[in-house]
């Protein structure tokens, strides 16, 4: 898998994360008599605790390894790959003074 690819999943898994949201990691197999599971999880257990409400389900395979096609970004013109224009994440980052 190319490395940019998996860092951008890594990102938004972190973003996750970050918005206290459910996120299960792990490899997904399936048995007979327990049916799918990722990692350790139950995959009807843990979606389970969603029950009656809407939500998105986000896969992401770390294992893919179509390339990652770049983008230009809207506000300056830089050619990127990944979830956000490095250069406008910086110049956010230096202007909030972190």
């Amino acid at each position: 898998m190319p490395a940019y690819r998996k860092a951008s999943i890594r990102e938004l898994v972190s973003a996750a994360h970050e918005l206290e949201l459910g996120v299960v990691e792990g490899r997904a197999q399936r048995s007979a008599q327990d049916g799918w599971t990722i990692g350790n999880s139950a995959l009807d257990q843990w979606l389970s605790r969603y029950e009656g409400q809407e939500i998105v389900l986000i896969v992401a395979s770390l294992e893919d390894d179509r390339p990652v096609t770049p983008r230009v970004c809207r506000t300056c013109g830089t050619e990127y790959v990944g979830i956000a224009c490095p250069r406008c994440r910086e110049a956010r980052i230096r202007l909030r003074g972190r």
